[in-house]
């Protein structure tokens, strides 16, 4: 029996005029060529569930024009496919094309989770919720021959970290990727409205015992001499005896990682120093806005992020000055944003020596806060139409100005951010800040580049 996990791995932006300003912008294609080169951590988190007598193999595919449908292998028992909503649809092409060959498919995730029905018009089965409980039930049904079309986890059924296998590194070709991602945590404490991954997949705060952690780096490292590590976390070190536990073993792994954070982790000198040592090199933080119109309202159950806001710089400084780089994450468009925001977020940038910056437009994933009052205000301009889900794509009539003056400027913005002089600058303020923190360069290494996507 052969299994095939089918991974839509491109990520490119849907409007033409902002793949071709791309092109001279390349901080944007850094990140998006970071994205793309993750490999699916979900499906090789499944493959390492799946009893040792069945064959599995691992795919992905970047752009369907480059790799139609039709030229796909064959001889599966069955297809297992993972997308973010932006690639759903070439996800979609794909699992039509196996059905149409007779070969069952199956697909899961957060996009799959919110919306089943429109899954189930392409394939065979659907997961709806955390994969790992409802696998070894998907496997039961494939050997009998009698797949159900809905797997739907129950709330007795909720997955414990514990119990994850671990992942199958192995199927990978691992000169393929510039890091391999590793699951410490899943969940997050805040709930914001754009994002969707607490939402839908778990209640609660979950953690990885520290010694499957190591297992897992371990296993990483005997098929890449020196790895980097993205720990592919919600939200890391939400716990702080949990990650200093785990940063002390770490210590003893040499290698180097990045993960995305809380503004918080700044508060704890001891976790800071721990990170340092233990070989992070970024943390990618939400800091979605340097406005405090921009801020409020953003995290729905304590308003907590505006309430950082007061501390967002020296948090940025005390960070940097640890040799750990941070991308500063913003988000364009908010409800609170005026055209003034470009200008606000390029001083921010300036004023920290942000090493990095990543920039995004507001985008209302399916299952979201931000997607359900959108609709409600009628201010979604294409609804149901995943592509231009993004993260660079304006989908929705913003309250401060309109959706062209939005576009227009995230390219301008990006175009100011990703200047070679401004970059220089902004990195030569940073290795400042090291100097002035104390730390030896050549105990952090080189900083490296790092994409993200609030789906998930």
């Amino acid at each position: 029996m052969r299994i095939l996990m089918m991974a839509m791995s491109g990520v490119r932006a849907w409007s033409e005029e902002l793949n071709r300003a791309k092109l001279t912008m390349p901080g944007v294609v850094e990140r998006g060529n970071v994205i793309a080169s993750l490999p699916s951590l979900g499906l090789l988190t499944l493959a390492g569930l799946t009893p040792a007598d069945i064959d599995v193999d691992y795919r992905e595919i970047k752009d369907l024009r480059e790799e139609p449908a039709a030229d796909l292998p064959g001889g599966y028992d069955l297809v297992a496919i993972a997308s973010f909503s932006a690639q759903i649809m070439d996800a979609y092409a794909v699992a039509d094309e196996y059905r149409r060959r007779g070969t069952p498919v199956i697909m899961g995730g957060l996009h799959v989770s919110v919306l089943p029905d429109e899954a189930l018009l392409h394939c065979t089965s659907v997961v709806v919720g955390e994969g790992e409980p409802m696998w070894p039930r998907v496997i039961e049904d494939l050997r009998r021959g009698r797949l159900r079309e809905r797997y739907v986890q129950g709330p007795e059924e909720q997955f414990d970290l514990e119990d994850a296998p671990m992942p199958r590194f192995d199927l990978l070709e691992v000169e393929k990727y510039n890091r391999l991602t590793v699951q410490t945590s899943r969940g997050c404490p805040h709930k914001c409205d754009f994002c969707a991954s607490l939402i839908l997949l778990t209640k609660r705060y979950k953690l990885k015992p520290v010694e499957n952690v190591i297992a897992e780096v371990r296993r990483i490292k005997e098929i890449w001499r020196r790895p980097f590590i993205e720990f592919a976390d919600d939200n890391s070190f939400v716990h702080r005896g949990h990650s200093k536990e785990l940063l002390r073993a770490l210590r003893q792994e040499k290698v180097r990682w990045f993960t995305e954070a809380d503004i918080s982790v700044a508060g704890d000198p001891e976790l800071l120093d721990l990170m340092r040592e233990s070989g992070c090199r970024q943390v990618l933080i939400g800091l979605e806005s340097p406005t405090p119109s921009g801020l409020d309202g953003v995290e729905l159950r304590r308003n907590w992020k505006l309430r950082q806001l007061p501390d967002y710089e020296t948090a940025v400084r005390e960070i940097q000055s640890r040799g750990i780089a941070v991308n500063g994450c913003f988000i364009l468009g908010l409800d609170g944003d005026t055209e003034a925001v470009f200008d606000e977020i390029h001083t921010f940038a300036e004023r920290t020596s942000l090493f990095d910056v990543q920039l995004t437009v507001s985008t209302p994933f399916p299952g979201t806060p931000l997607l359900t009052r959108l609709r409600k205000e009628g201010r979604i301009l294409h609804d149901g139409d995943w592509r231009r889900c993004t993260l660079f794509d304006v989908n929705f009539v913003p309250r401060g100005m309109t959706p062209e003056r939005l576009q227009r400027g995230l390219v301008e913005l990006a175009y100011r951010i990703y200047d070679p002089g401004f970059v220089m600058k902004r990195r030569e303020g940073f290795f400042r800040g090291v100097l002035h923190g104390n730390v030896v360069p050549g105990e952090m290494g080189q900083p490296v580049l790092a994409g993200a996507t609030y789906e998930n």
